[in-house]
């Protein structure tokens, strides 16, 4: 049981890249704070952490090599961002089919970076979140997100979901994605 619960968390790291103690504990129903820190210190020879309000975990070299991870993870301003993902796949349930960075494009015609996505009844949910990048950027997704939209790459109309930090930048995505079926988020709706 203890392993196997080892086995899932250096998993869940493997996938998500940064986790909270928090949202391990969300993901991985540890109980109570106390218990989560119990475990996660048990688990130290596989991890690494870093203070970010709470700490933050990543697999260190042995947990890389005991769940064949190959990508590196080390402390950044990445990690909010991360973060702020990883509170998105909690809240839609933790799908098995998620994936992260995924490339959608049609060869010579559009490619875009969704910061993740996953696919529920036919249905794509595509997630992009804006921690600190600029407007323009976002601006620029959204027009390769309508030319797959006009192309009818998706079998069903696909679920577009932002995730932002600020009312102001919620309300110019709203603004950007008007006509799609899109949902903005504040990060805070997480806490």
């Amino acid at each position: 049981m203890r392993e196997q619960r080892l086995e899932n968390i250096l998993l869940s790291l493997k996938k998500l890249g940064f986790l909270s103690r928090s949202q391990i504990q969300k993901i991985h129903r540890l109980g109570g704070e106390r218990n989560a820190n119990r475990v996660l210190k048990e688990m130290s020879d596989y991890l690494s952490s870093f203070r970010q309000h709470e700490n933050i975990y990543y697999l260190n070299k042995a947990g890389r090599e005991r769940v064949g991870c190959e990508k590196v993870m080390k402390k950044t301003l990445q990690a909010t961002h991360y973060l702020m993902r990883n509170e998105l796949f909690i809240a839609f349930g933790c799908p098995a089919n998620w994936k992260s960075e995924v490339k959608l494009e049609i060869p010579a015609m559009v490619s875009v970076v969704a910061d993740a996505f996953f696919v529920r009844d036919g249905v794509y949910h595509i997630f992009e979140v804006d921690h600190i990048q600029k407007m323009t950027v976002n601006r620029e997704k959204v027009k390769k997100y309508r030319k797959l939209l006009e192309l009818n790459v998706f079998e069903k109309r696909p679920v577009f979901v932002w995730l932002t930090t600020t009312e102001y930048r919620r309300k110019q995505l709203a603004k950007l994605c008007d006509g799609m079926n899109a949902k903005i988020y504040l990060s805070k709706d997480f806490h």
